[in-house]
C-alpha cells in the first residue's frame, strides 16, 4: 500500500491517487476542526452484526441499510458477505469540497477493511492470499443500473498469482482480472475522469470489440470458453489499450484501486445517465450516493458456482411464484447485461428461451431451498417484493443485495391488492404501494384482439413490459431522442441497452432487444417506467451501420419503418396493428385496490367533460362529476357544423334583435347537449362554464365559408370583413373574453342559463336528478359576479314559471383565473356558492408565460434548474399555489363551507393533488383517463396527513 501521510492532509481524487499527483490543498475540516457532517463516515455490516439497519436509507443508501439489515437485524443473519458503507454524507462533502474527501474518511476505511479481512481470514493487497472487494453505489432510492459499479478489486500482476495459488484456477484469477482492468479503465479512469471518447467510442466498447475479435479467432461463443492463457495476453492488451487510449496506467497499487473505485461511484451519481434518470423518476439532485464496499465471492469458479437475480414475485405480472434467472460460472454483471441467455431458477421462471434449460432448483437443489427458504422471510421481514443478488461460491450461498423491486403497473396492482388480501401488510400500506401513474399502465392500449388475429408475427421475444405500441424504428438512443423531439412516435431497437440509453428509451413508445433475459437492463427500466417492452428477441439480427433489421425468415425492417408490439406475448408485428382500450371491470386487483382509495380518501375527483361520451367514459373511471363542462366545445368537431354556423351567424349580428335571433337558433343545440351531459352523470354535479374565448376564434378564415355567412345574414363581403377586423384583438388572452362577453352581451349569458336550467327542470319532470352549476369564467372582482347573477337570478323565475316547478337545484360560482381574483376571495364568496380555480390561465396569468409559446425557453430554464418543473405539468406551490391558498382563506373567512375545487389540467397530477387535500380543497378536476389516478392521489394525500 502507499505511505500514510498525515490523514490532515491526504485527500484522494476520483483516480486514488492524491490530488494533482501530490499534496492537495489542506482539507477544511483540517483547517478548522469543525466538520459540517457527522464524524462516522463509515458503517461495517458483516459476521452477524451491522453499524446500521434498515431504517438508515437517507444516511446509507438503500443498498446500504439493507446489506446491514440482512446481515445484523436478529431475525434475518443473512450470509452476507462483510464489508462497509460509505455514506450519503460523504458524497455530498464530495462534491461541495471540488471532489475530495473529509480528512478521517480514509482512517475510518482502513479500520472497517481490517474487520473484513479478520472475517474472511485474508488481507487487502496479500500476494500469497489476497482479498478482493466490490465497489458498488447505493442511492436512497432505487436506480437499477444508472451508477456505476467496480469488482475484483485488489488484483494485479502479483495478487493474481496468489489467487492462482490459493485456488487452484488459472482461468478464474485472470478472467477475474480482465473484468477488473475493463471495469477500472471504463468506470474510473474514463467515465470519473469526464474523459470523452475518442470518435465516440468509449474504451469499454474497445475492449468488448477485442474480446469479441478474440472469440472468432478462436471459434467460440461464449466467453467462458476462453483459455487461461488467452485470458491472460488479454490483461495485458486491456492495460496496454488503457493507456493508449487514456493517456493512464492501470494502477497496480490496490489502496489505489479501492479509492478509485469509491471516487468512481460518487462521481457517477452527477453521470449523464444518472442524472436524466433522477429528472424523470424526479428523485432530488442533492440527496447522494452511498458507495457499497464488500468482499468479493465469486459465481465465476467453475460450475459448481453461479450468479442470479431474482424477484420474491414475479415482477412482469404480480403473480406470487418465486422468479428469477442466474448463470453458471459467471459474475453479476453478465446476468444484467444480457450477454448469455440466462437460465430459469425454477419451473415457475421458464419462457420461450429458457424452457429447456436446467433449473437452479434441479442443478443446486439444496442451493435453491436455501435461497427459496430466504426469500420467504425477506418478503415477509421487508412486507413488499424484494429484488434479491445472490452468489454461489463453490457450493456455498451468499446474499449481495436485497431491495425493493422494481414492478409495473399491473404487477403492483396485483402485489398491493394480494398482499391486502394476505394481511401481510393493511389498507393503507396496499394505497401507498402503488405509485399513481402505474395506474396509467392498467389503462394502457393494448393490440386490438381482432386485428392482431389477421396479423402474423414477424418476430417473438421476452415480454418484458406491458401493452402494446406503435412506432417507427430507430437503432440508437441518440435517435430515439432526436426523433421524439420532432412529435414522432418511435421504437428503440438494440441488441441491448445500457444505462447510456437512458434518455432514448424514456422517449420511446417502446423497446426491442435480441439480447437479455427477464432481469436485463432493458427489461428493469421499462418495467419501473411501465414502458411496452421485449428484450431476448433473437429472432432478429441488426445491421446497425445500414439501419435495418432482419427476421430469421429474411424480413428486412428498415430506419423509420413502422413497427407494432405486444409487450404482453412478446411478439412483434410488421406495420401499423390499431391499439385498443382495456376493460379496467375485468380486473378484479383493480377493484379491489380503488375500493381501499375510496374508502381512504377525503377529497373528491370530478372530470373534464364536455361530450355526454366524455362523461360516460368519465363515469366508468370512477369520476364523482363534472367540474369542467366548457359549452364553447360543442363548436368544434363531429356534428358541430350547424351550431358554429349559427354562432358565426351570432357573433356578425350588428343589432341585439340579430344577435337574439341567432341565439334563439342556437339554444336548441346547446341544451341538447347540456341535458345530454346531465342525464349520464344522474345527479352528480356538473360545472358548466358559460362561454370564455375570445369571439374571434370562432369566425370563418375560409373564403367559402364566409360567403355562405355573407349571404345568410345578407352583408356584403366588404361589411363582414370590416366586422371581422374589429374583432381583432392585440392580445386576446387579456381581451374580449368570459365573464367580459357575458357583460358586453348580456343575451349571451341568458341563452345559455336558459339551456341549462331548462334542461335540469326537465330531468326533474322525468324524474331523473341533475345538479348543474353555473361557472362565470375570468371574472376579476364581485361586481362583474353581481352583474351576471341578476341575469341567472331573472332566467331561473322565468324557467320556473315556464316549467311549472317551484325550484331547480344548482349552484352559481365563478372560476378563479386571475390573480386579483384569488386576492378577493373574500368579496366573490358573497356572492359565489363556488370557486374553482383554473389553474392553466392562472399559472399563465402569474408566471406571465403563454402556455402556446412556453417551448423556445421552458427546456432550458428546467435545464439550468431557473424552474424546478413545468408550472403546467404541476402546481407552482409556492406562487400559484399561493395565491390559491389566499384565494381559499379570505373566501372562507366569510363563508366557512364555499365549496372549492380546480379544473386545470393539474387536476391530474398526483403532487398537484395532493397540494390541494392539503388546502382542504373539496375537489379536483381532470381529464377521464387521469381519473383513478388522481383518485389514488387524493388516498395518499389523505393517508400521508394522518
Amino acid at each position: 500500500m502507499t505511505t500514510k501521510a498525515k490523514a490532515e492532509q491526504q485527500v484522494y481524487s476520483v483516480d486514488g491517487g492524491k490530488a494533482n499527483g501530490k499534496q492537495s490543498v489542506k482539507n477544511p475540516i483540517a483547517e478548522n476542526g469543525v466538520s459540517n457532517i457527522k464524524d462516522k463516515y463509515v458503517y461495517s455490516f458483516g459476521g452477524g452484526k451491522a453499524d446500521g439497519n434498515e431504517s438508515m436509507k437517507n444516511l446509507l443508501g438503500g443498498k446500504g441499510a439493507n446489506l446491514a439489515e440482512m446481515a445484523g437485524h436478529k431475525d434475518l443473519k443473512l450470509p452476507v458477505p462483510p464489508g462497509f458503507t460509505v455514506t450519503t454524507e460523504v458524497c455530498t462533502y464530495f462534491y461541495n469540497h471540488n471532489r475530495t474527501y473529509p480528512a478521517h474518511l480514509e482512517k475510518q476505511i482502513k479500520n472497517a477493511l481490517a474487520e473484513v479481512e479478520k472475517l474472511m481470514g485474508k488481507k487487502f493487497g496479500d500476494i500469497k492470499d489476497p482479498l478482493l472487494m466490490s465497489v458498488r453505489s447505493g442511492a436512497r432510492r432505487s436506480m437499477p443500473g444508472m451508477m456505476d459499479t467496480v469488482l475484483n478489486i485488489g488484483l494485479n500482476d502479483e495478487t493474481v498469482k496468489g489467487l492462482i495459488e490459493v485456488t487452484g484456477d488459472e482461468r478464474f484469477a485472470y478472467d477475474a482480472y480482465r473484468r477488473l482492468v475493463m471495469m477500472y479503465a471504463d468506470v474510473v479512469i474514463e467515465k470519473a475522469g469526464g474523459m470523452e471518447p475518442a470518435k465516440g467510442k468509449g474504451i469499454r466498447k474497445i475492449m468488448d470489440e477485442r474480446l469479441g475479435d478474440l472469440k472468432k479467432e478462436r471459434g467460440v461463443e461464449l466467453d467462458t470458453e476462453i483459455s487461461a492463457a488467452d485470458l491472460k495476453k488479454l490483461v495485458k492488451e486491456f492495460k496496454a489499450l488503457t493507456k493508449k487510449y487514456l493517456k493512464v496506467e492501470f494502477p497496480e497499487d490496490p489502496w489505489d484501486q479501492l479509492m478509485g473505485g469509491v471516487g468512481a461511484v460518487f462521481a457517477s451519481w452527477n453521470g449523464k445517465r444518472a442524472i436524466e434518470y433522477r429528472k424523470i423518476e424526479r428523485i432530488p439532485d442533492d440527496w447522494g450516493t452511498a458507495v457499497n464496499v464488500q468482499a468479493m465471492v465469486f459465481g465465476n469458479m467453475g460450475d459448481n458456482s453461479c450468479t442470479g437475480v431474482a424477484f420474491t414475485r414475479n415482477p412482469g405480472n404480480g403473480d406470487n411464484h418465486f422468479y428469477g434467472e442466474y448463470l453458471v460460472n459467471a459474475q453479476g454483471e453478465d446476468v444484467v447485461a444480457g450477454i448469455r441467455t440466462p437460465a430459469p431458477i425454477n419451473n415457475a421462471s421458464k419462457n420461450d428461451h429458457s424452457k429447456d434449460l436446467k433449473t437452479l432448483e434441479k442443478l443446486m437443489p439444496a442451493q435453491y431451498k436455501e435461497l427459496n427458504e430466504i426469500q420467504k422471510r425477506l418478503e415477509k421481514h421487508y412486507r413488499d417484493m424484494q429484488d434479491i443478488e445472490f452468489t454461489i461460491e463453490k457450493g456455498t450461498l451468499y446474499m449481495l443485495q436485497c431491495r425493493v423491486g422494481k414492478r409495473n403497473g399491473v404487477a403492483a396492482v396485483k402485489m398491493a391488492a394480494d398482499m391486502y388480501k394476505e394481511k401481510l401488510i393493511d389498507a393503507d400500506t396496499a394505497v401507498m404501494r402503488v405509485g399513481p401513474n402505474q395506474l396509467i399502465e392498467l389503462l394502457l392500449p393494448m393490440i386490438d384482439p381482432e386485428e392482431e388475429k389477421k396479423n402474423k408475427p414477424i418476430a417473438k421475444g421476452l415480454p418484458a413490459g406491458p401493452g402494446g405500441a406503435t412506432g417507427r424504428v430507430v437503432f440508437s438512443s441518440e435517435e430515439a431522442v432526436e426523433w421524439g423531439l420532432k412529435g414522432e412516435k418511435v421504437i428503440l431497437v438494440r441488441e441491448e441497452t445500457s444505462p447510456e440509453d437512458v434518455d432514448g428509451m424514456h422517449k420511446s413508445q417502446a423497446i426491442l432487444t435480441t439480447k437479455g433475459g427477464m432481469t436485463s437492463h432493458a427489461a428493469l427500466v421499462a418495467r419501473g417506467w411501465g414502458k411496452c417492452c421485449i428484450v431476448g428477441c433473437s429472432d432478429i439480427e441488426i445491421h446497425e451501420k445500414e439501419k435495418y433489421f432482419v427476421t430469421n425468415t429474411g424480413k428486412k425492417v428498415h430506419e423509420g419503418e413502422w413497427l407494432t408490439l405486444n409487450g404482453t406475448t412478446g411478439l412483434a408485428y410488421e406495420g401499423v396493428l390499431q391499439l385498443s382500450n382495456t376493460d379496467l371491470n375485468q380486473n378484479a386487483s383493480y377493484k379491489v385496490l380503488m375500493t381501499l382509495v375510496d374508502k381512504a380518501k377525503k377529497l373528491g375527483v370530478r372530470t373534464n367533460a364536455d361530450t355526454p361520451k366524455d362523461a360516460q367514459q368519465a363515469s366508468y373511471f370512477g369520476a364523482e362529476g363534472i367540474g369542467l363542462f366548457r359549452t364553447e366545445h360543442m363548436f368544434y368537431g363531429e356534428g358541430s357544423e350547424k351550431p358554429l354556423f349559427l354562432l358565426r351567424k351570432m357573433i356578425m349580428s350588428t343589432t341585439v334583435a340579430e344577435r337574439k335571433t341567432a341565439l334563439d337558433e342556437l339554444f336548441k343545440f346547446v341544451k341538447k347537449d347540456i341535458k345530454a351531459t346531465l342525464e349520464v352523470m344522474n345527479g352528480n354535479p356538473v360545472t358548466i362554464r358559460l362561454l370564455d374565448p375570445p369571439l374571434h376564434e370562432f369566425v370563418p378564415h375560409d373564403k367559402e365559408k364566409l360567403q355562405e355567412l355573407s349571404r345568410e345574414l345578407g352583408v356584403r363581403m366588404s361589411v363582414l370583413n370590416r366586422r371581422i377586423l374589429a374583432l381583432h384583438e392585440n392580445n386576446p388572452m387579456l381581451g374580449h373574453r368570459g365573464v367580459r362577453l357575458g357583460v358586453s352581451y348580456p343575451e349571451i349569458t341568458e341563452m345559455q342559463v336558459h339551456a341549462i336550467l331548462e334542461s335540469a327542470a326537465e330531468l326533474q319532470k322525468e324524474g331523473k336528478k341533475a345538479y348543474p352549476e353555473i361557472m362565470i369564467p375570468v371574472v376579476m372582482g364581485r361586481h362583474e359576479l353581481r352583474h351576471q347573477k341578476e341575469i341567472v337570478d331573472r332566467v331561473y323565475d322565468e324557467v320556473c314559471k315556464h316549467m311549472g316547478v317551484k325550484e331547480i337545484n344548482f349552484l352559481y360560482g365563478t372560476m378563479i383565473e386571475t390573480p386579483r381574483a384569488a386576492l378577493k376571495g373574500d368579496s366573490l364568496a358573497t356572492v359565489a356558492d363556488f370557486f374553482s380555480f383554473g389553474t392553466n390561465d392562472l399559472t399563465q396569468m402569474s408566471f406571465g408565460f403563454s402556455r402556446d409559446d412556453i417551448g423556445g425557453f421552458l427546456p432550458k430554464y428546467l435545464d439550468l434548474k431557473l424552474l424546478p418543473e413545468d408550472p403546467f405539468v404541476s402546481i407552482d406551490q409556492s406562487g400559484v399555489g399561493e395565491l390559491i391558498k389566499i384565494g381559499v382563506d379570505k373566501a372562507r373567512s366569510v363563508k366557512p363551507k364555499l365549496k372549492v375545487g380546480i379544473c386545470g389540467e393539474h387536476g391530474g397530477d398526483p403532487e398537484s393533488v395532493k397540494f390541494c387535500h392539503r388546502l382542504g380543497l373539496d375537489y379536483v378536476s381532470c381529464s377521464p383517463f387521469r381519473v383513478p389516478i388522481a383518485r389514488l392521489a387524493a388516498a395518499q394525500a389523505a393517508i400521508e396527513t394522518k
